[in-house]
């Protein structure tokens, strides 16, 4: 943006490349974060250094963590026979706020999006085919979008799991058509949980 200090420039190029974050949010982000309030500003960049530092993916599920296993996948009280698989940690954070799921999770870190150039092997389908096999896990809840997308990664592991004898299951159509579970409402999930129904293929 003309006339600004290239410090500013740059800061708003970063903070654009964040998702739903576009070049006017960033420049107003940015405005404010180096006029208004710098102390904010401060506490920002060594809370990002921080977690950046810190944080890594949890061995078993591939959840945020700052430990080998994650608080969830280290809580032997869970019920193991249960394995939900959703696309992205906020989508497991939002289950976990509904509060009536017990099992443990499986974080894919995205879909099957041919059209995009991702194909299982760039998301977390190996270590999900790798983990089925220890022959724990008696029903794989597939907890993907209700989008193209999503649905074809959910046929995907339905094979996957039905090649290994294990049940598979969708949540309930009680989700909308193309959203996604992180903006759901707790009612919502918590019907589309109950209701989850086979996976045919």
């Amino acid at each position: 943006m003309a006339g600004l200090p290239s410090s500013v420039e740059r800061l708003i190029k970063e903070l654009s490349k964040l998702p739903s974050i576009g070049e006017r949010t960033a420049a107003r982000l940015a405005y404010h974060l180096v006029t208004a309030n710098r102390t904010l500003a401060l506490n920002i960049s060594q809370a990002l250094v921080h977690a950046a530092e810190t944080v890594k993916l949890c061995e078993r599920c591939y959840f945020l963590s700052e430990n080998p296993l994650c608080d969830i996948c280290a809580n032997t009280g869970r019920d193991g026979s249960l394995l939900c698989v959703v696309e992205k940690p906020m989508d497991l954070l939002a289950f976990e706020r509904v509060g009536e799921y017990r099992g443990y999770y499986h974080v894919l870190h995205g879909l099957w999006a041919p059209l995009r150039g991702q194909g299982p092997e760039n998301i977390k389908l190996k270590e999900l085919h790798e983990r089925l096999k220890q022959g724990e896990v008696r029903e794989v809840i597939v907890a993907t979008s209700s989008t193209v997308e999503g649905d074809a990664t959910a046929l995907y592991i339905a094979r996957l799991v039905g090649e290994l004898g294990i049940k598979s299951s969708r949540l309930a159509q009680g989700m909308p058509r193309g959203g996604e579970l992180e903006y759901a409402d707790d009612v919502t999930l918590s019907r589309a949980l109950a209701g989850r129904s086979q996976i045919t293929g």
